[in-house]
């Protein structure tokens, strides 16, 4: 029988930080800065960690971690599997996507029910043949929730994640239209493995920034409808977090 056993394994160190139980990992530099700026709770410990920023929020109602930059599959799994260690209980991810279906446009908002992995970090979790996660169906509805909230119009439905932005070939954009999915990324599926592999809530928001669905790149991040998505996206994630600002 092959023995799945860690010989490594994450540690919670001599002085873990008390970040709360609820993380928010932005992918992005620009919506951790955002997503600072709009926390109403105030900023009681910042350090770094690993190659990202950890930034602790409290106040009498909640007490809050926010995480980014995070890029990538691995990176992203490693990082969730130290803010386990440290006591968070759920998790929401804020990133941003490249429309794979011609329903969806750049400055529109998407909330993952489903990732097709096509990563290398989620066959380490749940075996080799895995080629869907699934986030946690109550912090989902959580969102689903939160989005109404803030105002947000969004699709719900499957994405795509790779570990190779710049592979996103004709022949692999057909075949994921084919099967459905409304976006690609590169760290939802994996996040979503790894939280149930340590039994955890993960979900996702996800800002589209760019189109691919016709086969030729069409970027949209100077869209000013890019930038009111990933405010809300910012305020949907505090909300879930407990933090109305």
């Amino acid at each position: 029988m092959t023995d799945r056993t860690a010989i490594v394994n994450p540690v919670k160190g001599k002085y873990p930080p008390q970040i709360g139980g609820t993380a928010i990992i932005a992918a992005t530099e620009a919506d951790l800065q955002m997503i600072a700026r709009l926390a109403a709770a105030p900023l009681v410990e910042h350090r770094n960690l690993y190659m990202s920023h950890l930034r602790i929020f409290a106040n009498e109602d909640c007490r809050f971690s926010l995480v980014g930059p995070v890029i990538g599959a691995p990176y992203a799994a490693m990082i969730l599997e130290t803010l386990v260690v440290w006591g968070v209980d759920q998790v929401l991810f804020v990133g941003w996507c490249g429309a794979v279906s011609v329903n969806v446009r750049a400055g529109d908002l998407i909330l993952p029910e489903t990732a097709m992995v096509d990563e290398g970090t989620s066959g380490h979790y749940c075996g080799p043949s895995c080629r869907l996660s699934f986030p946690d169906r109550s912090l989902a509805g959580r969102v689903e929730e939160a989005l109404t909230h803030c105002g947000a119009d969004f699709h719900a439905g499957a994405v795509w994640t790779t570990d190779a932005i710049f592979r996103e070939t004709v022949e692999k954009v057909r075949h994921y239209q084919e099967n459905g999915a409304l976006a690609v990324e590169m760290e939802v599926s994996a996040i979503f493995t790894v939280a149930a592999f340590r039994e955890i809530a993960a979900a996702g928001i996800l800002v589209v920034s760019d189109e691919v669905s016709d086969y030729r790149w069409r970027p949209g991040f100077r869209m000013p409808a890019f930038g009111d998505a990933r405010k809300k996206a910012c305020q949907t994630a505090l909300k879930v977090a407990g933090d109305s600002g």
